[in-house]
Order: C-alpha cells, then sequence, then structure tokens
C-alpha cells in the first residue's frame, strides 16, 4: 500500500491531513490491518464540538470493538456518509475513501 506523505500520525494509529484551518482525520493501515474486516463504524454528527484525546467514534471488526480519538480539538464539518453503508472502504482504502471525519480547528 502506498503511504500519503502529507499524513501527521498519533500513537493511536489515526492519521491526520492538515489543510488550512482543517483536519481531515483516519484511521492508519496498520489499525485496519489489526483491526480485521471492519463491519461497523459510528461516527459523530456534524456540528459536534470534539477535545483532543477524548473519543470520537468507534470501529467495529469481526475481532474486536475499538474506539477512535481526535488528535485536535475543533468542530466536525464533515463525516464520511458512505461509512455507514460501506464500512469495508476503511480495510481497503483508509488513507483515500475510508477517511473517517473532518474537522475545522479551534482558534487557541
Amino acid at each position: 500500500m502506498k503511504i500519503p506523505n502529507d499524513l501527521h500520525y498519533t500513537i493511536e494509529h489515526e492519521w491526520i491531513r492538515l489543510k488550512n484551518n482543517r483536519a481531515t482525520i483516519g484511521i492508519t493501515d496498520f489499525a485496519q490491518g489489526q483491526l480485521g474486516d471492519v463491519v461497523f463504524v459510528e461516527l459523530p454528527a456534524e456540528g459536534t464540538e470534539l477535545t483532543k484525546e477524548n473519543t470520537f467514534g468507534v470501529v467495529e471488526s469481526v475481532k474486536t470493538v475499538s474506539d477512535i480519538y481526535v488528535p485536535m480539538t475543533g468542530k466536525v464539518v464533515a463525516v464520511n456518509k458512505d461509512l455507514e453503508s460501506q464500512p469495508e472502504l476503511v480495510n481497503s482504502d483508509p488513507y483515500g475513501q475510508g477517511w473517517m471525519i473532518e474537522i475545522e480547528l479551534s482558534k487557541l
């Protein structure tokens, strides 16, 4: 798998793509591989305020259920609705179509 070179990573294996005042977030190829086949993804609604290092969602696989952590404080401005009907996108394209949320970063 080709890993994009414009990403930042967390210790919990989330990736972040920064562009202006927004961050797109997903889980790494390593994380999806450890989870196995993803069967369900629970994500917050648009408009939800998130605080750095708190959970923002859940990924359920055939092996386990895992929390997903937000690496930055901000407001959800986009949610990948495709994951509702196609959670397997997290496995097949974690850095592309398997993205999870986009947040607008809070001003410090």
